[in-house]
């Protein structure tokens, strides 16, 4: 992967790890078809993951339903009981501010 999708994965994960200096990031669920895995993020439990896809770049915060959004970031997994999820097309604009709120957020719930 060497395209926009790399672009906006470096952003994001610099975005999640300037929250907070406690966020660890691991790779997880390797299998043939992806052997670098999933990258995920956490915190006193875990935050969110970020996955590449051929059309846009997904983040999954694993309890996205809990955590306040009033800019309305979560565009994906609207419906999901406890995750939701922000994809990032090529054309897209993901407000860094917004998005670091909601990683914030996470944390905080995660230590509560």
């Amino acid at each position: 992967m060497s395209d926009w999708r790399e672009d906006t994965v470096d952003s994001i994960r610099s975005l999640i790890l300037g929250v907070d200096d406690g966020i660890v990031e691991e790779r997880k669920w390797k299998k043939p078809s992806n052997p670098d895995g999933v990258p995920t993020f956490s915190c006193d439990g875990l935050i969110c993951t970020l996955e590449t896809y051929k059309d846009k770049v997904k983040v999954t915060f694993a309890k996205g339903a809990s955590l306040p959004d009033p800019t309305n970031v979560f565009n994906a997994s609207l419906d999901a009981g406890t995750r939701r999820a922000v994809d990032i097309k090529q054309t897209d604009t993901l407000n860094p501010n917004a998005f670091a709120a909601l990683v914030e957020a996470a944390v905080a719930l995660n230590r509560s």
